[in-house]
């Protein structure tokens, strides 16, 4: 494949790294056009009195342990309720000490704690449930909850309308699809992931900017010199793939000279004060980061607290190694989610952004009733709780139960397709609008009688 910003070296499709990638124009993403988005609005698919609305969905790789966190048994035995007290918040309900931040914005978020699955007990289905609403079978990979509405909402501006934050997910010992792509949407509803830590002190995003060694005037004399190329190619330009790379190299090139796209990703403009607030680690930057992108005009951040389960410390409280003790996710896990979750959403509604941003904290799964014999907690899909702010929902609220040990729902289950069609209303999406799936065949957003939690927006 050719390389126009390289000196003259040709590269195969097969192992193309990243930044080839956005050097011929095949990185990026492509918005609905404003045909297409008219036509849906037209059909009903879309409510244009929603269109500001937007997404951060928070995804806690690992798991938290609901019994921990959100969904306290402090009458369960010793074995059971763990070693935290549950603590009073500005919310109706009570949740554990080691999340004291959270306690002081409760009257902003709510908690669903009646959330199941009925995939296997594995991190990576777990994922594909919670991102997509469905369980990948039969070949068919379902689009990311972000793919669907950067297709059925056309662009805002020169960035992305989805973006992954700090990068797509790594590992999780199924060997599965991890759920966080366009699916059967295709390659051009990837999201743009940013594969940087923005918490660096030389933090910068490797695929979103031009290369040093080019000027504004040798890209745009590039740019011209492939239209010139591409005129004589007609033969390749009737074929799909060469159309989706053209548009796919249109979006790059947007984005490589968009002033408005730097400017979005330097968080060296934001007081220091203000992210220090956040947290100097990597989860709180991103978090800073993904309330810039959304005031820039994304539609729809994805942000990992953490890029796989293995070998770093997270909510995987196991309780031996590689895993994480639940003393790991007490002094370490915790009070970093603490601090920069209470802060977006703080900083959201000072801002008065949070009435149309909606903030989710979602998870795989939760975590077993009982401890087990190396002072941890094992996969639990059967129960665990997430959490929702703003985009129309009502804070301060706990919906949903659990039984008295916190193992299966008691009051008002909640699956993986209710929690995206939750997303999706509150980005005004018609919920029973169809995809193109794969073969021509259509694909609800959500399965027919699916609908969202209604008790998050009376």
């Amino acid at each position: 494949m050719l390389n126009l910003t390289s000196r003259g070296i040709a590269h195969t499709c097969d192992g193309m790294t990243r930044r080839d990638f956005l050097q011929v124009g095949t990185l990026g993403t492509i918005g609905l056009g404003l045909p297409e988005f008219l036509a849906a609005a037209q059909r009903g698919a879309v409510e244009p009195s929603k269109d500001q609305r937007n997404c951060i969905m928070i995804f806690n790789l690992g798991a938290p342990s609901q019994l921990d966190t959100f969904d306290m048994k402090p009458a369960a035995p010793a074995e059971v309720r763990g070693p935290f007290k549950p603590i009073a918040t500005k919310g109706d309900f009570q949740i554990s000490e080691i999340l004291p931040k959270h306690a002081e914005v409760a009257d902003k978020f709510s908690i669903v704690r009646s959330c199941y699955h009925t995939a296997a007990a594995v991190h990576d289905a777990g994922w594909q449930m919670m991102q997509t609403g469905r369980q990948f079978n039969g070949g068919v990979n379902y689009p990311h909850a972000g793919a669907v509405v950067q297709y059925m909402r056309k662009r805002r501006s020169d960035l992305p309308s989805h973006v992954v934050l700090p990068e797509t997910m790594g590992r999780g010992g199924g060997n599965l699809p991890n759920g966080q792509a366009g699916g059967f949407l295709g390659k051009a509803f990837d999201p743009f992931a940013l594969m940087a830590d923005p918490s660096e002190a030389n933090f910068k995003v490797p695929d979103l900017l031009p290369p040093a060694s080019l000027g504004e005037v040798r890209i745009d004399r590039r740019r011209r010199m492939r239209a010139a190329i591409e005129s004589r190619m007609q033969q390749l330009e009737a074929s799909e793939s060469a159309k989706t790379m053209d548009e796919n190299f249109d979006s790059a090139y947007r984005l490589m000279s968009s002033p408005q796209a730097r400017e979005a990703f330097d968080l060296s403009k934001e007081p220091r004060a203000v992210r220090e607030r956040y947290g100097m680690h990597r989860f709180g930057q991103c978090c800073l980061l993904s309330r810039r992108l959304i005031e820039a005009g994304v539609r729809f951040v994805t942000v990992n607290t953490f890029l796989t389960v293995f070998d770093e410390i997270t909510w995987d409280i196991h309780g031996s190694k590689p895993f994480t003790t639940i003393d790991g996710m007490k002094n370490i896990v915790a009070p970093m989610y603490d601090q920069a979750y209470s802060a977006l959403i703080a900083d959201l509604d000072q801002r008065g952004m949070l009435a149309d941003t909606l903030v989710c904290g979602l998870a795989e799964f939760g975590r077993t009733p009982k401890v087990n014999p190396a002072g941890g907690r094992d996969h639990w899909p059967q129960c665990f709780s997430c959490t929702f702010a703003g985009g129309g929902t009502k804070g301060g609220r706990a919906i949903g139960a659990s039984d008295p040990i916190g193992a299966v729902p008691a009051d008002r289950p909640a699956n993986p397709g209710e929690i995206i069609a939750t997303i999706f209303k509150s980005l005004g999406l018609e919920l029973h609008a169809e995809l193109p799936g794969p073969a021509g065949r259509p694909f609800p957003l959500v399965d027919y009688g699916v609908r969202e939690i209604k008790e998050l927006f009376a």
